[in-house]
Parts: structure tokens; sequence; C-alpha cells
């Protein structure tokens, strides 16, 4: 994590605050000026696969992790497909009864206004 007194805009990029850095001598601000990217650590059980036409190798997950992944989604699509196919189930057959319920209440209504304007 790179604190944030250090952090600069990249090259060609003015910042909010053009003021320049504070000077100091010790060693670990020259250090810090050019940082160098370290690699991340890679498991040896890491595979590789090389992109074709390029020098590109990327690694890819181990076959416990895209296990995990590929159940979970198998996991979710069926399920999310299961609940989609009771729902239209449930509607399919409840729309009769509330759209009966409501002719009934309309017709009550329809029946009582009458007696009231009267």
């Amino acid at each position: 994590m790179v604190p944030p007194s250090s952090l600069r805009p990249p090259p060609g990029i003015e910042g909010i605050n053009i003021d320049p850095p504070p000077q100091s001598t010790d060693e670990q601000t020259t250090k810090t000026d050019n940082p160098t990217l370290a690699k991340p650590a890679i498991p040896p059980e890491a595979q590789f696969v090389e992109i074709p036409f390029t020098d590109i190798e990327v690694p890819l997950p181990t076959t416990t992790i895209m296990t995990t992944a590929a159940t979970t989604a198998f996991i979710s699509v069926a399920a999310t497909l299961a609940a989609t196919s009771l729902f239209k189930y449930l509607v399919m057959l409840m729309k009769p009864v509330f759209k009966q319920a409501w002719n009934k209440i309309t017709k009550k209504k329809n029946q009582q206004e009458p007696l009231k304007t009267s």
C-alpha cells in the first residue's frame, strides 16, 4: 500500500497540488522515487496458457478453484431457472382466482354505489 503523501500524478499530468514534494536526504526517499514492480508469487501448481501469435503467458487458476467456480455457477443458474418456472406456474394458477375475486369485489362495489347516491 502506498501512503497518500508519496502519491504523484503520472508524467505529463498536473496534479491539484502543484507544490514540489518536500526534499529529504533520507536514502528511503531516493529508493521510492524509482520503484520497481515486483512480480507476484506464483504457486507451483499454477498452469500457464500461451496466447497464440504473442509472447504473453496467462496463468490459469488451479483445478480446485475452477471446479468450485463452475459448480457455483451451475447451481445459481439452476436455482434461478427453477424459481422462474415455479413463479410462472404460480401466476398461472393464481391469475383466475385473483380475477374472480376482483370481479366479485367490483360487482359488490357497483351494486352498493347506486344505493348510496339515491
